[in-house]
């Protein structure tokens, strides 16, 4: 036999086996589709809120028992661990997150939330999915239940996590300080999915290198002296300061952050003052703070205290009195950093399994994903956080011709099409499951 023969055989055999996992992925996609459908619809209709994810991972877990997943649960509050041994090779973790938000639900969804909290607050608050997590978790287990019938088709350990609070910034790091890489194997790699309420339903988004931001939440103090709104020379007005303070913040990213940086400074909260004619002794403001590099974030949380006390300063406020700047390190999200290679192998067995023209590039985003703190422990994982489309393309077309903008995430308005999100995003779980341990 020659040797043009033996890569011939040996190139119809790959592509046969590539053409097969494709069918039954596809096949066995279908098939489940009915029930995922229903357990989307069962999730949304039952949010909880970050940190009393309970009666969630619960029902995940149970279900991860059923298919041959030893579980274990409460690691870093309501998360859990789900791993199946299945031969020798890698370690993958796949990852979906539990909780929802405080928002109360206007889609009108016949599986619409009706729940309603105590958050931690202690205030009573309406709960929604409305950030797509149902749809993280439905596609999750959508290639939980493919991949234990093609156990056949991989090799290696799957590690799947369910990870709570989220949206609080802080469930990832409680999972890593639980012993999630001590108390299990560390993994070669890790994936997850986000909803994308801007890329149409059954399209998969990626982009390479940074792809969420780092975000920050800091609280400033300005104080003043206070007095009578009639004779403001005898006071240090903390308001006109403030105010000051707000102009001045949105030169950083304009004037001191390098052009080609990203970077975002919002102040989002002020308050200050009880009467018309009272001048309030301190103005509290709360500020959102976005950016990429480590660099970028010194800077930009550096230029934020110099300029607050150096407006202090100007205005007179006596040294005793400089305002306080408070960065919220407990509640700090880094930067989600897509590893290329892991990108670049996973974009050709989506373009198999979904068609080349549903694989899109996306641009990175302000947004920040706790997923990130994943990759950053040493020795460094490998991490991929993809998009997956949830708009109808009849809606798309509606905002094309000139309707009304698309609700974003955290909208009340917000609803994904469940079965051609939970599709696309059950088929590329699925794929890249089985590429990243496929024997």
């Amino acid at each position: 036999m020659t040797l043009r023969i033996l890569c011939l055989l040996v190139l119809s055999v790959l592509t046969a086996t590539a053409q097969s996992l494709d069918s039954r992925i596809e096949q066995l996609t279908g098939q489940e589709m009915g029930g995922l459908i229903e357990l989307y619809e069962y999730l949304h209709a039952h949010p909880e809120l970050s940190y009393q994810e309970e009666k969630t991972a619960a029902k995940l877990v149970s279900e991860l028992n059923s298919l041959g997943f030893t579980t274990t649960a409460n690691v870093g509050g309501h998360g859990f661990v789900a791993v199946m041994e299945n031969g020798p090779g890698p370690t993958l973790m796949v990852r979906t997150d539990l909780d929802g938000l405080p928002v109360l639900e206007k889609t009108g969804r016949a599986y619409a939330s009706d729940i309603r909290a105590t958050d931690d607050l202690g205030n009573d608050v309406a709960v929604m999915h409305a950030c797509g997590h149902d749809i993280h978790m439905s596609s999750f287990m959508g290639a939980a239940r493919l991949v234990t019938k093609m156990k056949d088709s991989w090799s290696g350990r799957l590690i799947m996590i369910g990870q709570p609070a989220e949206e609080r910034g802080t469930g990832a790091v409680r999972m890593l300080e639980d012993g999630l890489y001590e108390k299990w194997p560390r993994p070669d790699f890790a994936i997850a999915l986000h909803t994308d309420a801007a890329l149409e339903a059954g399209k998969i988004g990626y982009h390479a290198g940074y792809a969420m931001a780092n975000v920050d939440w800091i609280d400033i103090t300005i104080r003043g002296v206070g007095g009578h709104g009639a004779y403001p020379h005898r006071t240090k007005d903390p308001i006109v300061i403030a105010s000051q303070v707000i102009l001045a913040l949105q030169t950083i990213i304009s004037r001191e952050l390098r052009p080609i940086d990203a970077g975002v400074v919002t102040v989002g909260s002020i308050h200050a003052g009880t009467k018309h004619n009272v001048i309030s002794d301190e103005a509290k403001l709360q500020l959102t703070v976005r950016s990429y590099s480590d660099e970028s974030r010194k800077l930009i949380l550096d230029a934020i205290k110099r300029i607050t006390v150096g407006i202090a300063r100007a205005a007179g406020v006596p040294a005793d009195r400089e305002p306080t700047i408070t960065v919220a390190e407990d509640e700090f999200v880094p930067a989600t950093y897509n590893d290329p290679e892991l990108v670049e192998r996973l974009l050709p067995v989506w373009s198999e399994v979904l068609g080349s023209e549903n694989v899109v590039e996306r641009d990175p985003e302000m947004g920040g994903e706790d997923f990130s703190r994943f990759g950053l422990e040493t020795p460094r994982t490998p991490i991929f956080l993809f998009r997956v489309g949830t708009v109808g393309r009849e809606r798309i077309k509606a905002v094309e011709s000139g309707g009304a903008p698309l609700p974003s995430l955290h909208s009340p308005l917000y609803w994904p099409e469940p079965k051609p999100t939970i599709e696309a995003g059950t088929k590329a779980m699925t794929a890249a499951i089985l590429e990243l341990l496929g024997k």
